[in-house]
């Protein structure tokens, strides 16, 4: 899936259902961290902190009481117009969100202290731009082998093919690159199970894993293959593959 596609999809979607997967019978077995936990560990009651891709907002409204100002931007038109109802539903009185692209950041340059960005894209230079000397940035992404036996199965996929790991290197590299010191790298790979059918299909029909999900004839004898396969004691199984970078400008 190219970027423009992304684009698309991510509107679509998020103009749908708001990109909710709360109802989502799921379990997941323990990841090595939590990244607003990560996030809300590196502030102080100081910092301002920039979320990229920050959706409807949820996330950083929960460790808003941790920063002096956040200021949240999603590329989605849908998505920044859920964060501003939950932001009136809140009350609370320090976080903004905007409709904003990361390829081009529409902030003074050294304005923040801290920037976050949880599976979405960005820019290292934008990025390194927007931060004061001495800012950290923080991004945790999914990884080229996250539902690799999902991919398989369908033979296609949201870096299908692609060598594991090559995101995360290139991301290193970008940000090195564009004048970032100490960038330190973690992963996780961890196993969900999805409790029933509908659970699998909702996250095949509302996520980039399997683009086009449905629309080619072999879809669902595929997925019923995989069911049958890689159904368990505690649910149908795949796993969860994610890093997370910290770097500091």
């Amino acid at each position: 899936m190219n970027e423009i596609e992304y684009r698309k999809f991510y509107e679509n979607v998020g103009n749908l259902n708001g990109w909710d997967f709360s109802q989502l019978q799921v379990v997941v077995d323990e990841p090595k961290w939590d990244f607003y936990d990560e996030v809300k560990k590196r502030s102080r009651k100081t910092t301002v902190l920039l979320d990229i891709g920050t959706g409807g907002g949820e996330n950083v409204l929960t460790v808003s009481s941790s920063f002096l100002l956040i200021v949240g931007i999603d590329l989605s038109h849908g998505m920044i117009k859920t964060a501003k109802e939950n932001i009136e539903m809140s009350n609370i009185p320090n976080v903004r969100f905007f409709q904003m692209s990361s390829e081009s950041l529409q902030f003074p340059s050294g304005f923040f202290d801290m920037v976050s960005s949880r599976h979405a894209p960005f820019v290292a230079s934008e990025v390194a731009d927007a931060l004061k000397t001495g800012g950290l940035f923080l991004t945790q992404q999914v990884s080229e082998a996250d539902k690799l036996n999902i991919k398989n199965a369908f033979e296609r996929g949201q870096s299908f093919g692609e060598v594991d790991g090559t995101l995360r290197e290139n991301y290193v590299q970008e940000l090195k690159e564009a004048g970032f010191s100490n960038v330190q790298v973690y992963e996780y790979n961890i196993k969900e199970y999805y409790q029933r059918p509908e659970d699998l299909i909702f996250l095949l029909q509302h996520t980039p894993i399997i683009p086009n999900f449905g629309r080619e004839p072999e879809d669902f004898s595929r997925l019923n293959a995989f069911i049958k396969s890689s159904q368990t004691d505690k649910g149908i199984c795949t796993n969860s593959k994610r890093f997370l970078i910290a770097a500091q400008k």
